[in-house]
């Protein structure tokens, strides 16, 4: 007969496991080049990743769209002229276990160009999972340090049509709070932000 002891151990031993496999699948080395289909509320849209324009950065979001960490997320802060932002996970537990883990900067290689795809940070070396796609010439951010790791090679047209209504966002406007998305999630923007568009799925494209 197997002895508690010995199952408790087991399990540990598969736990263990577990968690140095999923610390691996959310370290990947992506392709020097990949595509994202985001199927959204609005249609579908293709980002073609570049991994020398930011190799961190095309790590980051290849392990975060293979992992699904992005289905079922609200594009929470769309600012007409300027950008459309997502990357706050809807369940509050998925989105603790990537908040702490920040990478470091890329040089900035490419410019913030209408189309162009950059994570968002607030300071050196803070980005995690929010991403922006720029509607305009946004070269002023390059110099901020935000560089882009992909563009919209199609769909761009579906981008533009992504719901803009609410601004931006508190406590500067009247738009969703950043705090609120990650303590409560989707419940919170469903029942005070039910227009926002959202994405379906999002998957690299074989």
């Amino acid at each position: 007969m197997i002895s508690r002891r010995s199952i408790l151990s087991l399990a540990l031993a598969v736990s263990l496991i577990g968690i140095a496999f999923s610390a691996r699948a959310q370290s990947e080395q992506a392709p020097p080049t990949y595509k994202v289909k985001f199927e959204t509320s609005k249609g579908n849209f293709v980002v073609e990743v570049h991994r020398d324009w930011a190799p961190k950065g095309a790590d980051r979001f290849y392990n975060l769209v293979k992992s699904g960490f992005y289905n079922d997320t609200r594009f929470f802060r769309v600012i007409s002229g300027f950008m459309a932002q997502f990357g706050i996970n809807g369940n509050p537990q998925t989105m603790a276990q990537w908040r702490d883990k920040p990478i470091e900067d890329d040089p900035v290689k490419q410019s913030n160009k209408r189309g162009m795809l950059t994570f968002a940070m607030a300071g050196p070396n803070t980005r995690t999972t929010q991403v922006f796609i720029n509607y305009a010439d946004n070269s002023r951010l390059d110099d901020m340090g935000f560089a882009p790791i992909g563009q919209v090679v199609s769909g761009m047209d579906v981008v533009d049509k992504l719901y803009a209504g609410y601004g931006e966002g508190a406590p500067r406007g009247s738009g969703p709070s950043q705090a609120l998305i990650q303590e409560q999630g989707n419940a919170y923007l469903q029942k005070s932000f039910p227009k926002l568009d959202y994405i379906k799925k999002a998957m690299i494209e074989k």
